[in-house]
């Protein structure tokens, strides 16, 4: 992993991030999540104001331990799935009625982040996080599931994980973002959910691998 600057988006300033300043709920567990996209963090920092920042660093990865989902040789989108079930806070209902498809996921394609320093992932954030529910569900098969994982809609991030790696981050400058990335936000999740909407009624009536086929298959 080589040097690299990289964007936090943030209701606020950020120039002394530690270890102890970490998003514990979301897709990867404990990190303080980054992008190299700026438009995707100036997006994150006013998602819930007109006066975000973006925080921008250079990070310096060389010689610390990555995990790299997006690398679709070595990794699927069932890996990335049992990542987010694993961290996700999930209502006690949901873990009930998919129990033996959430132990299926972990036992199987499970990959123990606390091992890295860094992970590199697809982001699952608000109305996306929907796709991977409906494929617990058996709602979505796995053909679809993994048609929007190759196509890029989610975007990726770098989740910064161990003390070492926090040691790596220098501070350059924060930004103040435009009050329209606010409505750009807005607007991204209004499409996400009409694509996804789209997507969930048509489902229903085609073949493919479910993950109830898998469980299934595997006893």
């Amino acid at each position: 992993m080589d040097r690299m600057t990289i964007y936090h988006g943030s209701p606020k300033r950020i120039e002394s991030p530690s270890f102890d300043y970490k998003n514990r709920n979301s897709d990867y567990g404990d990190a303080f999540y980054c992008t190299q996209d700026i438009y995707a963090a100036k997006e994150w920092g006013n998602k819930n104001t007109t006066d975000g920042f973006v925080n921008v660093y250079e990070f310096d990865g060389r010689g610390l331990n990555v995990l790299d989902l997006t690398d679709k040789n070595k990794y699927s989108v069932l890996h990335w799935i049992s990542i987010l079930m694993h961290f996700r806070d999930l209502d006690i209902e949901f873990k009930d009625t998919y129990k033996k498809e959430l132990e299926f996921l972990e036992k199987n394609y499970y990959v123990d982040v606390t091992k890295y320093d860094v992970i590199i992932g697809f982001r699952a954030d608000d109305s996306y996080f929907k796709f991977p529910l409906y494929f617990v569900r058996s709602e979505i098969r796995l053909e679809k599931l993994e048609e929007i994982y190759m196509l890029g809609y989610l975007g990726s991030q770098i989740a910064i994980k161990s003390e070492k790696a926090f040691k790596r981050l220098k501070y350059i400058k924060t930004i103040e973002v435009e009050p329209i990335y606010k409505d750009k936000y807005q607007r991204r999740i209004i499409d996400a959910d009409r694509r996804f909407e789209e997507i969930r009624k048509n489902e229903r009536w085609l073949d493919g691998t479910r993950l109830i086929d898998l469980v299934k298959q595997n006893g």
